[in-house]
């Protein structure tokens, strides 16, 4: 099936994200009551009747006039959203009727020559139709009413949005983007490479995201916590498809004080133990903090493969001292990640960026590999060689053999009589060896003991 990007809009706080979780059956969009907590675009799946539809949350669209934080950016990230839509909900309050700010999206949504549904949304009596009847006053023929937190009528609403549907479900505008280093949107797998873009507050995430797409994609502000919502892009480079995953900044949980910033960091949580790779972008002017420690160990304990970028490197020119500092809290403060790479970039200039794509993809790989049991017992011949002893009281530790029991991320299994004696010295040991021996650059490793019976 060929997929149907709508694009739904509307002002703030009409319920939009409320109405793409309850036709997705998910909570992946962040609901709030306060205006504005949508911002960027992000991508949510669902299907009805034999179609694949890929419903695009945007921001609330104000009047150009409006004093609201980051309100052009918002506009801007609707209206591209409205430009690549195979067909668009327009979502206004039925409680609340026709509104200016209703009027000024309904001026948008003419220029676009998409088909247009719109949504009257906090209808939660059926029988109450007379509420949708002034909104014909907007201009458009297609209106159906809902409740989108009870989910009163959204079946029909679907139905009919299909309905609109170009012939053969023909696909809308594509994002196609070319930076530099050739990679571009493509909306053809979204079962892609999942990567996830972490790190604190403010130190480029956002910036990064729009380098690979080549267009501003989310929005990018000296703001702490300007990201709010975890923001999906599709990119394609050579053969493989990756889908990023841009998070709201990880603050320490202590102080994570609203709702909504609490639901960001929900989000950034489960966009890392969705993914794959996650890369750590770390401010190079303040180096390694205490935070960024305790989002890499959070990748690492989810079993992501991790890339530890360098961001603003360029900012640090001719300050060798401070590249230099920048390199040693690298070193001590991530030694428990030494086996994940290092690239030193600058997403604002493109610096190095283009090196990322060779590192995931050998990251992902070592991930996903399966070592065999006779390497691995070849390996395990070494280490017996090698006379290291692990006691406890008269019991020694003895190994019978090992075998890989899995993999994202590989868990290798060995098997010995006194398997409670293991302690985290030998444990440490064993993983150095093995990737001293295998090639496991990037990825977590899981050792497992088991009695030999």
């Amino acid at each position: 099936m060929n997929k149907n990007y709508i694009a739904v809009v509307g002002r703030p706080n009409v319920g939009k994200s409320t109405l793409i979780n309850r036709l997705t059956h998910t909570k992946k969009a962040i609901v709030h009551e306060s205006p504005g907590v949508t911002r960027d675009r992000s991508y949510h799946e669902t299907d009805w009747a034999g179609h694949d539809l890929i419903l695009i949350d945007t921001g609330g669209i104000e009047s150009e006039t409006s004093k609201s934080a980051f309100n052009k950016e918002i506009r801007e990230q609707a209206i591209a959203a409205t430009s690549m839509a195979n067909a668009i909900l327009f979502v206004v309050d039925g409680k609340t009727g026709i509104t200016a700010e209703d009027e000024t999206v309904a001026k948008i949504l003419k220029h676009a020559k998409k088909p247009v549904l719109l949504v009257v949304n906090k209808v939660d009596n059926p029988s109450s139709d007379e509420l949708i009847y002034d909104f014909y006053q907007l201009g458009f023929k297609n209106i159906a009413g809902v409740s989108a937190l009870h989910g009163t009528r959204t079946g029909d609403l679907l139905d009919e949005l299909v309905s609109l549907l170009p012939d053969g479900e023909e696909e809308g505008e594509t994002e196609v983007v070319t930076p530099s280093d050739s990679a571009q949107v493509d909306t053809s797998n979204l079962g892609a490479l999942r990567i996830a873009v972490i790190g604190r507050p403010n130190v480029g995430k956002s910036s990064f995201i729009n380098r690979i797409a080549g267009e501003t994609r989310t929005i990018v502000s000296d703001v702490s916590g300007t990201t709010r919502d975890a923001i999906d892009l599709e990119v394609k480079h050579g053969d493989v498809t990756y889908r990023f995953i841009d998070t709201a900044g990880l603050r320490k949980k202590t102080k994570v004080n609203e709702d909504i910033e609490y639901y960001s960091y929900i989000r950034g949580l489960q966009a890392i133990e969705e993914a794959d790779v996650c890369l750590l972008i770390i401010d190079a002017a303040e180096g390694v903090g205490e935070q960024d420690q305790k989002i890499a160990q959070l990748a690492l304990e989810k079993g992501a493969g991790l890339i530890v970028l360098l961001n603003k490197w360029d900012l640090l020119k001719g300050a060798e001292t401070a590249r230099e500092e920048c390199l040693v809290s690298v070193g001590r403060r991530l030694g428990f990640a030494k086996f994940a790479p290092v690239l030193r970039i600058s997403a604002l200039s493109g610096r190095s960026v283009s090196k990322i794509w060779p590192l995931i993809e050998q990251v992902a790989s070592n991930r996903a590999q399966h070592i065999s049991t006779s390497k691995l017992n070849a390996f395990l011949k070494t280490i017996q060689e090698a006379g290291y002893a692990v006691t406890e009281g008269k019991a020694k530790l003895r190994f019978s053999y090992v075998t890989q029991t899995g993999t994202c991320p590989p868990a290798i299994t060995f098997f010995c009589n006194h398997p409670k004696i293991v302690n985290d010295s030998f444990k440490r040991y064993l993983e150095n060896r093995l990737r001293e021996t295998f090639t496991l650059e990037g990825t977590p490793i899981v050792l497992k003991f088991r009695a030999k019976n």
